[in-house]
Order: structure tokens, then sequence, then C-alpha cells
């Protein structure tokens, strides 16, 4: 069965190899195509199989220097434009990263082809690139948060807003008052980031550019209504300025500290910046680190993160609230120390009280 399978499948592909009147192509060349695709047979199994394939489908041939060469009628009745293995293979990785990114108009347009790609590579066994996605993975880099839930309606809706640039009526969950609230949006833009996306819009009577979660944005309607007319909303500027880390542009600082060896090894490999330096300390496993970075909420985060394995000397600003954090860290676990203390001596005295009462009594 698996022999008649495969069989099958490679008359097809080489069906899709065979161009339309006038233009022929040789049977040594379909050989060569068949076999970047991942049909590992002879020139003579591909010659019988054209053979074969012409009693059944308007197939034509002819002899140009002792090679038979091939073409398909121009009145063949088949659609042969079906997909590529390379094809199947880009839909299948590309199927997870697009569906928060499109409008969900493109998504049920895709839907079928992403379907026929899954199907497609599950079925060509001896095709390599069929094997490529089970063998290829793109894994973030530290803790991935699972993407935040998003309401099919809600995608759909606010992908048709901001593609047909409409009004947007909304209500939405406020994470400061935890409080939905109904708002009239005007879309700008979408941004994916990490497990959450962002509808950038304006709220109407207002023109500043919010953010607002996705996956808060309760019962949407979307309205015959233009959105207000804005200038297009430069998304790569927007970002670069501190959309998402300051409510000011993001200006540059020099990053100065001592790293440990681990730490070391890894930005020599994936630096923090273009502007970056690494050198030994003398006496010391650990280098001193000097990089050009944001000075922004995000790269703060990412380097208090690194622990133990970072002394940070500039700039100064990040000194003082690293050691702020510290501090509060401190406090916080000596707090949870000395509660425990109380509790562990609450729980013995009440066991001693109670072993008291059990012995007042069985001597009574």
């Amino acid at each position: 069965m698996a022999e008649a399978k495969d069989t099958l499948l490679r008359q097809l592909t080489l069906l899709r190899l065979i161009p339309r009147l006038p233009h022929y192509t040789s049977s040594q060349t379909l050989h060569e195509k068949l076999h970047e695709r991942g049909f590992t047979v002879d020139l003579r199994t591909v010659q019988r199989d054209l053979n074969r394939l012409s009693t059944t489908f308007a197939l034509t041939s002819q002899e140009h220097g002792g090679r038979n060469k091939w073409s398909h009628s121009e009145d063949t009745p088949l659609d042969l434009g079906a997909m590529e293995p390379d094809t199947a293979l880009a839909l299948y990785l590309a199927e997870s990263h697009l569906k928060n990114l499109l409008p969900q108009s493109v998504l049920d347009l895709l839907g079928p082809q992403f379907n026929k790609a899954r199907n497609y590579l599950d079925e060509l066994d001896q095709n390599n690139l069929a094997h490529w996605a089970r063998r290829v993975r793109a894994h973030p880099n530290g803790k991935a948060l699972l993407p935040a839930q998003v309401s099919t309606d809600v995608w759909r809706a606010v992908s048709v807003a901001l593609l047909e640039r409409r009004q947007l009526k909304v209500d939405y969950l406020s994470r400061s008052t935890a409080k939905r609230k109904e708002l009239l949006l005007h879309p700008a833009g979408l941004i994916s980031r990490h497990s959450i996306s962002y509808l950038l819009a304006s709220v109407d009577g207002y023109t500043d550019i919010r953010q607002f979660a996705l996956h808060r944005i309760q019962n949407t309607e979307c309205l015959d209504a233009a959105a207000q007319q804005t200038a297009p909303l430069d998304l790569d500027h927007y970002i670069r300025l501190g959309g998402f880390n300051s409510p000011a542009p993001v200006e540059e600082v020099d990053l100065v500290a001592d790293v440990s060896p681990q730490i070391a090894w890894l930005l020599s490999e994936t630096p923090l910046s273009h502007e970056q330096s690494l050198e030994p300390l003398e006496g010391s496993d650990w280098q001193s680190l000097r990089a050009k970075v944001p000075d922004d909420l995000e790269t703060l985060w990412w380097v208090f993160g690194l622990g133990e394995n970072v002394r940070v000397y500039g700039p100064q600003v990040w000194v003082e609230e690293i050691g702020r954090k510290l501090e509060s860290l401190r406090e916080m676990y000596e707090r949870a120390e000395g509660e425990d203390t109380t509790c562990r001596r609450s729980m013995e005295d009440r066991k001693q009280a109670a072993k008291g009462s059990l012995q007042c009594t069985a001597q009574g």
C-alpha cells in the first residue's frame, strides 16, 4: 500500500513539473527535478511513468537530439498548479507565527492552505522536506509565557476595522481599575509582543495613540463609520521612541559592568548591542563589559535578572535602582521569615496548650 501511494505521489508531482505548450521539458530534466523533491528513482522509471501518463492525460512529446521532451497540450482540462513540497513546508512553519499578525479574513482564506500543507507533508514520507517540519522548531530564549487567549470574534472585528480603516466600539477591561469601560476606538496599528498582541488606537475625541491588549477587549463591534484620518503610523519609529517602555523617547546609555565567565561567553556570541566591548579583568576570570544600550525598563530588567553574575557600575541611575530592588527584596524575605517564625511559635504554643488541657482532663 505504501509503495502504491509513493508511486501515485511521484506521478502527480511529475505531472505538475511538465510545462504547458509551447514549452517542453526533457525526461532527464524531469528526473533531476524529481530527485530534488526526494523521489529517488532511476531515469527508466521516470520514462515509464511518462509513457503511462500519456495514455491518460493530454501529454505530447517530441524527440530532440536523441532526447524525449514533454509538454501538456494547450487544452488540458487539469489544473495542476498544486502545492510543491517547499511551499507546503513554508506554510506549515509560518502558520503559528502568522495567526496573531494577519487579519481574520486572510486567515480564513489561508486556513484550507494550512490544512493542505499539513496533509501534504504527512503523506510525503520519502521527501526530505517533509521530515524538516518534524526536525525544526523555533524556541524562544528565556521563559516563554503561554499566549493570552483572544476571542475569535474580537480578532475578526479588530482585523477588519484595522484593514478597512473603520471605527471600533469595544468594552475594554482596564488593568489599572479592573473595570470594563465602553470605548470608541480609531485603529492605527497592531503589534504582537511576546505572548500578547496590542491594538494601537486613539480614543474618540483624542489624538494620542494608546495600547489596548487584545485579550482584554470584549463585546466588539466594527462600525461602518470611517476611522479618523491621521498620518500613517510608522510602527518602527513608534517602537524605537519607546512606545512600549516609557512615555518619552528612549535615549541610549553606557552600560558599564563586570560580568561572570558564563555571561561574558554569552555576550561574546550574542552581543547586547553593536557597540560593545569585553575586556578580561586582571586576576579574575570575570570580564569588564561596556555597551551602548537603550535606557529602558526592559534592558534594566534583563540586567537585574542576571543576579550575582553581574556587578553594575553605570549608569548611576541603574545602580541606584538595582540597589533599591535588592533592598526591597531583602526586606520582603526578612519580613516573610519573621512571619513564618511567629506562625511556628504560635502553632507550638497552641500545641502545648492543647497538651496541657488533655493532661488536666486526664488527671481530673
